[in-house]
């Protein structure tokens, strides 16, 4: 409700105005166009430090619903010296909620990738053992299993996927999705559900053949992409949203239509049925994940960023 919304804003203030007292800050980053970006722009008006805005994507559908999010976010974005959407496709969504008065200060930076964690060069015969799949291929989705993910279309495909489809995920499509897997009478769908934050994830992604997200929706970014990639994974993927900036189709994945089992099926068999093609494929993901969305990579555009927009207030280097 309205002061409830009210309510969280002067406690984000308070904590910002604190926080900017104690610590002095030269910048700030924001992260989300709202709700910390409203206290961001009365700090730069008293304080007169500059601020540059994350753009994750995910909070957009909220101001598209809700008109109270507009007025001050607007003024918010307007006073950011920089904004930086997460991907092109979340600028252009950026553009659609707000106007694009501001498109001169938006730079677009992606999500990062810890490709130290996420590596191929991981044991993987523990999990072999635990989930019996010593010597077979396996194709893994990992992700929340929500309707927009379109996980329906890979369990359909997997009735023409001769390897085992492992599932990683919770979520409110889960049920529906084991009663179609056992409604086809196949065998090779494994749900495995959540596996939280244990190095388990990452040799999974290690571990497969092809990584598949058959997204139906607009993903601003599509981190569990990035991340297998690192694993020298190749990617079966849907042109949705932000995916098209870290997949080139032939290269380190294929890209599929949305809603499509059988060009899921096709594209999957085509890279476990040549392996040559495969390891080219594997490659080349685990060298773009280097190359363009390794953390020390992002992180160095957001430091030049932040020197040149810093505040350095004299009497603090003058005293």
């Amino acid at each position: 409700n309205n002061h409830e919304l009210v309510w969280i804003y002067k406690d984000f203030l308070d904590s910002v105005i604190y926080a900017e007292e104690q610590f002095q800050p030269n910048i700030i980053h924001v992260h989300h166009a709202f709700p910390l970006t409203w206290a961001a722009r009365v700090i730069k008006s008293i304080y007169q430090i500059p601020y540059i805005i994350s753009i994750h994507g995910s909070e957009l559908p909220t101001a598209q619903k809700d008109k109270r999010y507009l007025a001050l976010t607007g003024d918010a974005l307007r006073r950011a010296r920089r904004i930086v959407p997460n991907s092109f496709w979340t600028k252009e969504w950026l553009f659609k909620v707000y106007g694009d008065e501001f498109r001169s200060q938006v730079r677009v930076i992606p999500g990062g990738v810890d490709i130290k964690k996420f590596n191929p060069n991981l044991d993987t015969s523990d999990i072999d053992a635990k989930y019996n799949l010593k010597g077979k291929k396996i194709v893994l989705f990992a992700g929340k299993l929500t309707v927009y993910k379109g996980v329906k279309y890979l369990i359909k495909a997997a009735r023409k996927i001769p390897a085992e489809v492992v599932i990683l995920g919770e979520g409110p499509e889960r049920v529906k999705l084991e009663e179609q897997a056992r409604g086809y009478g196949i065998k090779n769908v494994h749900f495995i559900g959540h596996l939280g934050t244990s190095n388990q994830l990452n040799k999974f992604y290690k571990r497969a053949a092809v990584f598949v997200a058959p997204s139906v929706w607009d993903e601003p970014l599509g981190l569990v992409i990035l991340e297998a990639m690192a694993c020298r994974t190749p990617v079966v993927v849907t042109r949705k949203g932000g995916i098209p900036l870290a997949v080139k189709d032939g290269v380190n994945g294929y890209f599929v239509r949305p809603r499509n089992a059988t060009e899921i099926a096709d594209k999957v068999n085509l890279l476990l049925n040549n392996e040559e093609k495969r390891a080219k494929m594997a490659e080349n993901a685990r060298r773009i994940a280097e190359e363009k969305f390794s953390w020390e990579m992002i992180a160095h555009r957001f430091i030049l960023m932040y020197m040149r927009f810093a505040y350095f207030p004299k009497n603090k280097n003058h005293k």
